[in-house]
């Protein structure tokens, strides 16, 4: 089989089996100074743990299983950001929930058979960081401002306007009005890529979480680089008058980049 992107949480499976597990948040390149004060889920404090060349963020588990709540969550993410802020800059992220028994399972199953990978990883964040910037529009205004630029258009949906139409005129206007909405769409989220793209040395595309979300992207920049990027953001939210809402965050984990290649 080929080789497929894999989470690197997806790789190990929750085995706990005892009373107290281990609760995971991420991974560090092995050495790492073991220096962290910080408080993880149910307000235990978060350990290091090196299994050959990784380093392993966790905690000891309260639970059997985690459930995904908002607190829980941010508990999550909140331990992987303030490590990234004391310094340890080359963190691969866990997914939230991973909960073990032992550290043989996390051996056997992530750390032996991915060792390249991982290596590869860790070289690939060395420095840089992942930033994410999401789009919204409201499709009505878009629509309205359509109808006022596009002298065609919006004739013939005029033209139409009172009339008994037939399926084919329905789906017609309707065929064209999407058409040029998704133009417009691509057009505003084209500038966005010229305009931030050459800045990443990576990024991400993900899908749309809602109706009004038109762009959602990650990417990994140089750490020095992020008030340039900071920038050009700001540039193009002035530059589009508060027609777009536009959603940056400038620190995160880098989830959208911890990606291992299994077989």
């Amino acid at each position: 089989m080929g080789n497929t992107n894999a989470t690197l949480s997806a790789t190990v499976k929750s085995t706990m089996t005892t009373d107290q597990g281990l609760y995971l948040y991420g991974i560090l390149p092995a050495p790492a100074a073991h220096e962290l004060e910080l408080v993880g889920l149910d307000k235990q404090p978060v350990q290091m743990h090196q299994v050959d060349d990784c380093v392993f963020l966790y905690s000891a588990a309260q639970q059997n299983r985690y459930l995904a709540s908002r607190r829980n969550l941010l508990g999550h993410e909140r331990v992987l950001e303030d490590a990234m802020t004391a310094g340890y800059r080359n963190l691969l992220p866990l997914q939230f929930g991973l909960v073990i028994g032992d550290w043989d399972t996390v051996r056997e199953q992530l750390v032996s058979p991915h060792s390249k990978s991982l290596v590869q990883l860790f070289q690939k964040l060395t420095n840089n960081r992942e930033v994410g910037v999401k789009l919204f529009w409201d499709a009505t205004v878009e629509l309205e401002m359509l109808m006022q630029e596009n002298d065609q258009l919006r004739q013939e949906r005029d033209r139409l306007e009172g009339k008994t139409l037939s399926m084919e005129e329905i789906v017609s206007i309707g065929q064209s009005i999407e058409q040029a909405m998704n133009d417009r769409k691509e057009t505003i989220i084209h500038h966005f890529q010229d305009m931030l793209n050459l800045m990443a040395v990576e990024i991400v595309e993900n899908d749309p979480m809602t109706d009004a979300m038109i762009y959602n992207a990650a990417y990994l920049i140089p750490w020095d680089n992020e008030s340039q990027f900071s920038q050009k953001v700001e540039a193009l939210d002035a530059e589009f008058e508060g027609r777009l809402r536009i959603r940056y965050n400038n620190f995160t984990a880098p989830f959208n980049f911890a990606q291992i290649e299994r077989d």
